[in-house]
Formats: C-alpha cells, structure tokens, sequence
C-alpha cells in the first residue's frame, strides 16, 4: 500500500505526546500510524475527538515498549489486540493490525496480521479506512479522500456484508451521512440498510443510544431522520419516533435563537398529547437510557405543566419554578414549534428563563411537625396547598409570612366541624 499524498498532522496528532508515543513505537523500525476518525477529521480540519494508532507489534511488546519509556499503559483490550496509552490528559489507543476471522454481527474474532490494507479492509467506509504517518504521508486504499470531499458516505466493498458483519454500521451509516454527506445518500447503502434495518433490533440499546443521540445533534437530523422513516427503517429502530415534521420545525427555530438539545429532538419525533410520556418511556427503556436523560427525556416530551409561548408573564414564572429553565426552555422551543411561532416571539421569554434564579419554598415539612401535626399524608397535602399558596403570590411570601400563613391553616384546620 502506497502513500497518495502528504498531510501534514495537525492539532492532537502533532502533540507531544502523540509523538513520544509513536516514537516509542517505531523505535526499532517498527511502522505505526494515525488510523480511522483522527485522519479523517485532520483532512477536514476539525479537532479529532478521538486518537486511534495502529502498529503491527503485537499488544504485550506495544505494552512494554511503552512502560519502556516511562508512559502509562492500560490493556483496555487485548483480547482485540487494543491498550490505551495515558500521558497527561491525552489518551491514545493504540491497536495491533488486524483481520476477521469470523463476524457474528455485532462482534467478530481475529487474527493479527502485519498486512495494512487487511486492515483496512475490515473498517466500515472509506475515509475511516486511511492513515497517516508522522510524517505526514496519507494511505488512502479505498478513496476516502474523494469520497469526502464529495460528501459521500460509501460502505468499503459490498455494503450489505459490511453491515451483516457489524449492525450497528447501519446507524453509523445515517450519523456519518447526516454529518458529512451532500447531495442524495449512496444507493448501494440505502438499500442495503433498508433490507437489513429488521437486525437492529438485536443491538443493545447502548449501542443504538450513542450514534442516534451523536445523529440527533448534527443539523441534518430531521432530512436524515426522515430518510429513515421514509425507507421504513425507523420501524426497527424507534417505531414511536416518527413525527419529523415538528423535528424540522425545532431544527429551524434552535437555529434561529441558537438552542440545541438532542433530548429535546428527540422529544419532537415522539407523539403529542396523553401518548407522549408513554412512548418517552418506550424509548428510554429501548436505548437503556440513565434515571436522569429517562426523567428529563419525559419532562420534556409530556411537561408537567403547560408551556406556550403567548403564557402571561406569572404563568411563566410559575412554569418555570416546576420546570427549570433548562426543561422551560426546550419545552417552550417544541411547543412553539408545533405552534408555528416565530422566533423573534420567544427572546423574552427565553430571556427570562437565562435570567431565572430558583427561589426555594421557605418551608419544609419539619415546620409543619413542629406545630404539633402528627407525620402522615396529612403533612405532604399541607405542604403542597401551602407550596400553591405561596406560588401564587409570586414567590414573594418570606418565611416569616409563610409560617404566619401555616398557623392560620391549622387554626381554621381545628376550629372547623371536621377538625374537632
């Protein structure tokens, strides 16, 4: 395999520490090389989040090398040939050159190999099959660099064994082209995904969870999203999100005020009304999602109270007490998405949500034991009318007025026929 060009490594790919570790590497006169994403993302000039190596040593002498010369080494993976090198806060994984020897459509066994194009050969598309040396010479062995400059997202060799090989592939195959693609997806692609989007259904949905919520947060996700639905994939993956025309008109309005939320988004693609928190839970059930995107996916799909724009000026407020201003915000966003309403409508009270500082209830359910009430529900339903009491005189009510308002009720509470 032979270089097609020069790059010069940029950014993470030129720091110090990522040439003390390829140096240790290649320091008997061993080839290592920057592969995969880090590539990709340094011809298209943007900070690569992840730094993947590969080298033909095998993972123990790519682990003794690197203790050799003083930096921290953690064997992240050696079943898969994968150990993690640490030198200060960067990390880099460095990986033995590999083939399959069998997939199993979510995994695969393999054999170490010194051969840089099988290696290469087993990657998903064709600019994540490149590499790049320290020195800046480029191996593109499948035409990823064309590819990407056209903006097309194209499986390497046949696309429906690269995706029986791993399923997940057909969500990376959405998420890339939503991130990078231009102009109509690649046909040989889209009909390999349609035909195989019923082997979704046996990834974990962790691994569905990381590249939808990675797909939802590009500014193509209501078109990409919409090709998927049309094509009848989404019936596979997320039969409950499918109402894409208020996804688009979100994306429009976060555009125009500059909001993003994926959980938000993802709301949008969920039915209205008393469906909603239902079909929230189906979906943070399918991608395994933790007690807080599960709570916060529902508050904003099916809001406790009610969020519009044209809400007077103390109703916001109250809104935004129960709410938060991060979950009044995306509400008020998908509300007025479905409502159609103009942006320049929703700078005040967006405004006003930056602006808003929680105001504590000055009482708490000790206040109320105090006073000689027994503990029970009887306590919790006070606490609440007093909690309203005070909310509706706008949160102005101190402690002091609060405490003066909780003996009033209790006196009427046992001066009345059913308190004596």
């Amino acid at each position: 395999m032979t270089s097609v060009r020069s790059l010069v490594p940029t950014g993470p790919l030129a720091s110090v520490a990522s040439r003390r570790v390829l140096q240790s590497l290649m320091r008997t006169g061993q080839e290592a090389r920057f592969v995969g994403g880090c590539v990709r993302d340094c011809l298209l000039e943007i900070q690569a989040a992840d730094i993947d190596i590969a080298t033909p040593l095998p993972p123990e002498e790519v682990m003794r090398r690197l203790k050799a010369d003083g930096i921290r080494v953690v064997p992240t993976g050696l079943k898969h040939g994968t150990v993690t090198a640490i030198i200060g806060n960067e990390t880099f994984e460095i990986t033995t050159l590999r083939q399959d020897v069998e997939t199993f459509g979510r995994s695969a066994r393999v054999a170490f190999t010194d051969d840089w194009l099988a290696d290469a050969a087993r990657r998903d598309f064709t600019f994540n099959a490149m590499s790049l040396t320290v020195d800046g010479e480029l191996y593109d062995p499948f035409g990823g660099v064309p590819d990407l400059t056209a903006g097309r997202v194209r499986f390497i060799g046949d696309a429906e064994t690269r995706i029986r090989e791993d399923v997940l592939r057909l969500l990376r195959f959405f998420r890339f082209y939503a991130r990078l693609g231009k102009g109509p997806p690649d046909t040989a692609a889209l009909d390999a995904c349609t035909r195989l989007a019923p082997l979704v259904g046996g990834l974990s949905g962790e691994r569905v969870r990381e590249e939808l919520l990675k797909l939802l947060a590009t500014d193509r996700a209501a078109e990409v999203w919409r090709i998927m639905v049309d094509q009848g994939i989404m019936e596979h993956v997320l039969p409950q999100a499918v109402a894409v025309d208020r996804l688009a008109a979100l994306d429009r309005l976060e555009w125009m005020v500059g909001e993003t939320e994926p959980l938000a988004r993802l709301a949008a693609l969920l039915p209205a009304g008393p469906l909603a928190h239902s079909a929230a839970e189906a979906v943070a059930d399918r991608l395994r999602f933790s007690n807080f995107q599960r709570d916060r996916l529902a508050a904003i799909a099916a809001p406790v109270v009610d969020v519009h724009p044209d809400l007077p000026f103390k109703s916001r407020r109250i809104a935004l007490h129960r709410l938060g201003p991060e979950i009044y915000r995306a509400v008020l966003l998908l509300s007025a998405a479905a409502m159609g309403t103009p942006a320049f409508e929703l700078f005040e009270p967006l405004a006003e949500a930056s602006a808003w500082q929680e105001i504590p209830f000055p009482l708490r359910g000790q206040d109320i034991l105090d006073r000689g009430l027994p503990p029970g529900p009887e306590v919790g339903r006070l606490m609440g009318e007093l909690e309203r009491w005070w909310i509706a005189h706008d949160f102005q009510p101190d402690r002091d007025a609060c405490l003066a308002e909780l003996e009033r009720r209790l006196v009427q509470s046992s001066s009345s026929p059913s308190g004596s």
